[in-house]
């Protein structure tokens, strides 16, 4: 990451002269139905390959299963189905480090099917303020329209104003909602009016955390506000150079902000305000204890913000311990978009990767997200289908963190047609134009399929998700 300072590269409060001591403190270590199959897939609960039903061969079928005609799938369905029968790993922590996770969960298949398509919004969101309203400082609102933004999305018309009120903030929304830029946005005009402001942002995976810094610096251009991107799988030392030239923003994942707090680098008792972002994701992996041992360091009179896609005892539980009398804000009408229309693919087990190879053949699968159970599993598809002749990359855990900025840049940027990814990439990242969603393996729990399928049909645009069901 490259922050945009000014030729001394400090910022207003990186000197421990005088009664306020620098946040970050200098190291002294080292660093370190509608027809049939021919040639084009269609989304209908009859077989493919002709408009006869399969007769022999079937084992368990339910009424409403489609039939096989050769090697060719039928979508459709609705009939349940163990989560891991895609061969990945029950456990939920194989893809995420061995950081711990849950068991999976079993998922009746006809959650992954909704046909259901828009094709005129009924009701048109109206927000009740516009960024011209809001009171913040005028060379911020300079920044938001030169970034493009016309209108607030729900989650930022509603969130702001208790933002900049000082209140703690419970914030539920669905993915590609812009709750990014629902917590930046007045936080840094709260830095712009209190210099000496600190605040972090915690963030479950690499991949988001740079995303947002990318957004801040598009939002603080020109104002003298710095940020840090401290995360994990990136060389530690070049954080640390940042740390000590100093910023008002820190953000990173919770492994790394940990050992940074450890190695007496970041001093937490200086932030007094705290953005948990994807804090449903982040306990799923394991990072409870982290985000705890951050938060016991910090003032007890803090401004604490929470975003997550979801809610559940734990999520509660943590709202209660971490926030104080918090506005709750919710802006979700359903688990997954209405935008995304989702269908099943009946395959046999044999029969995936040619399966697979037909669907991103037709034109209309221009940018595809392929997501598998394991880094194994995920690292040998992207090379099959490379080997193939598809423009494929792949993204997961045992990437080190360059190859993964590399696949992941291709791939917004259009250079290749396919990524396929781990869940590390299920949660938060906005790809511009991701026309399918394939969930190549079936997901751990619901709660991953709807992060995962989050990532087409965002904002307004219509996407497509198709789960294999062999």
């Amino acid at each position: 990451m490259e922050n945009n300072r000014n030729q001394s590269g400090k910022s207003s409060f990186s000197s421990n002269k005088g009664p306020y001591k620098a946040p970050f403190k200098k190291s002294t270590g080292t660093s370190a139905g509608r027809g049939s199959y021919l040639g084009k897939p269609s989304y209908s609960s009859s077989s493919y390959g002709g408009s006869k039903p399969r007769t022999g061969g079937s084992t368990g079928t339910s009424p409403s299963r489609g039939g096989y005609a050769g090697s060719r799938p039928s979508y459709g369905g609705g009939y349940t189905s163990r989560v891991n029968r895609g061969g990945g790993a029950s456990h939920r922590g194989g893809n995420r480090g061995g950081r711990g996770g849950g068991k999976s969960q079993h998922i009746d298949v006809a959650r992954f099917i909704n046909k259901s398509v828009i094709t005129e919004q009924v009701e048109h969101f109206v927000p009740e303020h516009l960024f011209a309203d809001f009171a913040i400082d005028e060379r911020l609102k300079s920044n938001i329209i030169t970034k493009g933004y016309s209108a607030p999305t729900p989650i930022q018309d509603r969130t702001i104003p208790h933002i900049l009120r000082g209140s703690d903030v419970v914030g539920i929304a669905n993915t590609g909602t812009g709750k990014t830029a629902a917590f930046l946005i007045p936080l840094i005009n709260k830095v712009l009016l209190a210099p000496r402001e600190c605040v972090l942002i915690v963030v479950p995976t690499r991949e988001l955390a740079i995303q947002i810094d990318q957004e801040f610096a598009g939002f603080t251009k020109g104002l003298g506000i710095y940020s840090v991107c401290c995360v994990g799988g990136a060389p530690i030392g070049k954080q640390i150079s940042e740390l000590r030239r100093g910023g008002n923003f820190i953000i990173g994942t919770p492994g790394r902000l940990k050992d940074l707090v450890q190695r007496n680098l970041i001093n937490l008792s200086h932030f007094n305000t705290i953005v948990l972002d994807e804090a449903d994701r982040m306990l799923d992996m394991g990072f409870i204890g982290d985000m705890k041992f951050m938060m016991a360091k910090m003032p007890v009179r803090r401004h604490t913000l929470f975003f997550s896609a979801t809610l559940s005892h734990e999520i509660e539980a943590l709202i209660k311990d971490f926030l104080k009398e918090p506005v709750r804000i919710s802006v979700k009408t359903q688990d997954t978009s209405k935008n995304v229309e989702q269908d099943i693919v009946r395959v046999q087990q044999g029969d995936k990767v040619a399966i697979l190879q037909d669907l991103l053949r037709q034109p209309e699968f221009s940018k595809v997200l392929i997501f598998g159970r394991t880094k194994h599993g995920v690292e040998k598809l992207s090379k099959v289908l490379a080997q193939k002749g598809f423009k494929a990359e792949s993204i997961h855990g045992n990437k080190n963190h360059s190859k993964r900025q590399r696949a992941l840049g291709l791939f917004k940027d259009d250079h290749i047609q396919i990524l396929v990814a781990t869940d590390v990439a299920a949660r938060g990242l906005d790809i511009a134009g991701v026309s399918h969603v394939i969930n190549y393996d079936i997901p751990a729990t619901y709660d991953d399929y709807v992060h995962r399928i989050g990532r087409t049909g965002r904002g307004n645009k219509k996407g497509k998700a198709l789960t294999f069901i062999d």
